[in-house]
């Protein structure tokens, strides 16, 4: 009978090990199931702008949110279908040719969200950028906008219905963390420029996470995409510098949360509790640079961007492997990824010799 019991406990234990390794070699479920490139997903940007006081300030925001718009159309395969402004009351004094969708209060926001619920799909990005002022602290935690500021707690409300679809927000507002914080949940990748309600002096963290996208500048691993952790990185980057320059003590702190704990990290990097998500969220529309393509290569083209992600799924759980396999395994995804290069390159390129 002991024998029995020995053997029935070494080969649970034996199972238990099985099973820990499969779920190792699979990855995070958390990551695996979000921010997939799908050939048929699509991709949304919610610009709000709100209202402001003083020349200077309502230059430099028209300015970031008109400038963000022509980037994501220009750049990143967004359309008007795609994209939309919600700017101050809706109307800009003696300038001309730029689309405003509505105005940035209550009322157009929740008629944005509601237009935009109708026609998302499972497995579709939202990202939403928030220009402008904030105020308050925890709980009151405010976005600037027409009329009665919004609360944190209120937007994260109006979210809620956007449960099948992947999610950023990048609040560039200041005294943004608490408005932020309310945001923060499983799966969902939130970026705030500030690190407390008492950063309360307008950042400059918007100027330089727009800059990361333009011209694709804060590409940093050159695969012709931006993700949010390199506009992050690149944007925090530039904010540091532009303190020193200045010889001032810098008066805000961008943080990044992406798993959902609303705390968030200033440094996030892929061996850390943030940045693992925010590293395979892009910016960008699959069908960005596909103009043309034949339906072979937008597949291949998908395969290609799926292997890359696995490859950064996998290194950010590079602690939790042996070296061994965890090198057997990156081989198996490099060289899959090398092969599918290949193809495409040939189905674009036919008859020129591959790389």
């Amino acid at each position: 009978m002991k024998t029995i019991t020995l053997l029935l406990k070494t080969f649970a234990v034996g199972l238990a090990v099985l099973l820990a390794n499969a779920a190792s070699a699979q990855g995070d479920s958390t990551e695996n199931d979000f921010f997939l490139d799908r050939p048929n997903a699509t991709k949304y940007a919610v610009i709000l702008a709100g209202p402001t006081v003083g020349d200077e300030n309502k230059s430099k925001f028209r300015q970031w949110a008109f400038s963000l718009h022509d980037i994501l159309a220009r750049d990143y395969g967004y359309s008007s279908d795609t994209i939309s402004l919600l700017y101050d009351r809706g109307e800009m004094e003696g300038v001309g040719g730029q689309r405003i969708d509505a105005a940035c209060d209550l009322v157009g926001i929740q008629q944005e969200l509601a237009r935009l619920q109708s026609v998302v799909q499972p497995g579709d990005q939202i990202t939403i950028y928030l220009i402008g002022h904030g105020s308050g602290a925890e709980e009151e935690s405010k976005f600037n906008i027409v009329g009665p500021d919004i609360t944190g707690g209120q937007f994260a409300g109006m979210l809620d219905v956007f449960d099948q679809q992947d999610m950023v927000i990048v609040n560039t507002t200041s005294a943004s963390y608490g408005f932020s914080a309310s945001l923060s949940s499983e799966g969902r990748v939130v970026v705030s420029s500030t690190r407390s309600s008492s950063e309360k002096f307008d950042p400059v963290f918007s100027n330089y996470f727009i800059e990361a996208l333009d011209n694709r500048n804060g590409d940093r691993d050159k695969n012709n995409r931006v993700s949010i952790l390199e506009a992050f990185n690149y944007a925090k980057s530039n904010v540091e510098e532009f303190y020193e320059e200045q010889g001032r003590l810098a008066s805000e702190h961008a943080g990044l949360d992406d798993n959902g704990d609303a705390l968030f990290s200033l440094n996030p990097t892929v061996a850390e509790i943030d940045g693992r998500l925010a590293e395979i969220a892009y910016i960008d529309n699959l069908i960005d640079d596909t103009a043309g393509l034949s339906a072979e290569a937008i597949g291949l083209k998908s395969r290609m961007q799926d292997l890359e992600r696995s490859v950064f799924i996998l290194r950010g759980r590079k602690v939790e492997f042996l070296e061994d396999d965890y090198w057997q395994q990156m081989e198996v995804l490099l060289v899959d990824l090398a092969r599918a290069t290949g193809q495409f390159n040939e189905v674009v390129n036919p008859g020129e010799p591959s790389e």
